[in-house]
């Protein structure tokens, strides 16, 4: 049986023209090279190649293999570095940057498709500089970042709303919320204990100022827990309100642990981008992370 290094060794010594040029780019040694082109000299019964003052010349026997066994050979030498990508892709580390609220709703997904992955938490501007100064590899946001050397892509929307337990009894603020009094619903809202991510109620702000039309909420947050899922994972088994992407809230809600307290129609959504440096050489990444996040975001509350 015909061994297909001997047809690998042919092409490279065919193409060459030189057993020391086709014994490097095979690295192997010349000898090696010599002997298999004598085996398959054995194997096919012609001689392949005659030798010159410099290198060598192909026969017209040679030719004909040539013209016989190209297609194939290369055909099979696709295949096998298809694979060999595949395999260092299932094993290159890759580094993503997202804002740690993000990640508490993505982070599973991530994890649960890459074997390997460096997380870097951050705010969408320093995310940027990373992304832009090849520290990382990817990056999650919610801000458009459009320059030269990065390439970004919409994957999704989020959207801010407000939670609370399934024991909180919101029937008042529903009859508020059907007469558009804000007053009285602001005050409601008011009157509960907040629980936040931060201290400097980012999500609060953003949901009252596009509610109310008002820069700053007059209330003071009773718990600050620095994860949003463990802020959510609190409040599922205490009293109190909290403003939260709806990634976030999904699975509690579907699990009855949380409420949806107001999905506010003044509250717009947030779109989701997927960042890279250009030519990076994570393509095959990037369409994979952006794919899987597409179908995540579109199944939103």
């Amino acid at each position: 049986m015909v061994n297909l290094e001997w047809y690998r060794t042919f092409k490279a010594v065919y193409k060459n023209g030189n057993f020391s040029v086709a014994a490097k780019e095979l690295f192997m040694s010349q000898p090696a090279v010599s002997q298999q082109i004598s085996m398959l000299e054995a194997h096919v019964g012609n001689k392949l190649f005659n030798r010159k003052s410099k290198g060598v010349e192909p026969t017209e026997y040679a030719k004909l293999l040539n013209n016989l066994i190209i297609d194939a050979l290369e055909r099979l030498e696709n295949v096998e570095t298809s694979f060999r990508t595949k395999a260092e892709d299932a094993n290159r580390l890759i580094s993503v940057g997202v804002s740690r609220h993000l990640f508490d709703c993505i982070g599973d997904l991530l994890i649960a498709k890459f074997d390997l992955i460096d997380f870097t938490f951050a705010e969408n501007d320093e995310l940027f500089a990373l992304v832009d100064a090849k520290k990382l590899d990817f990056a999650i946001t919610t801000k458009r970042f459009d320059t030269f050397d990065t390439a970004y892509e919409i994957v999704g929307k989020i959207k801010l709303i407000l939670v609370a337990p399934t024991s909180l009894d919101i029937s008042e603020f529903r009859q508020k919320l059907k007469s558009d009094n804000f007053t009285e619903i602001e005050q409601w809202l008011n009157a509960q204990k907040w629980y936040s991510h931060d201290a400097r109620i980012p999500h609060i702000k953003l949901f009252w100022l596009h509610a109310f039309n008002k820069k700053r909420p007059s209330m003071v947050p009773n718990y600050i827990i620095p994860s949003e899922n463990e802020m959510l994972r609190l409040l599922s088994k205490n009293e109190g309100i909290a403003a939260t992407w709806n990634c976030n809230a999904r699975n509690f809600i579907k699990k009855n642990k949380l409420q949806l307290v107001w999905n506010s129609f003044h509250v717009p959504e947030e779109f989701v981008y997927l960042l890279t440096a250009k030519n990076n050489n994570t393509n095959s990444f990037f369409e994979i992370i952006a794919k899987e996040l597409k179908l995540f975001f579109g199944n939103r509350l």
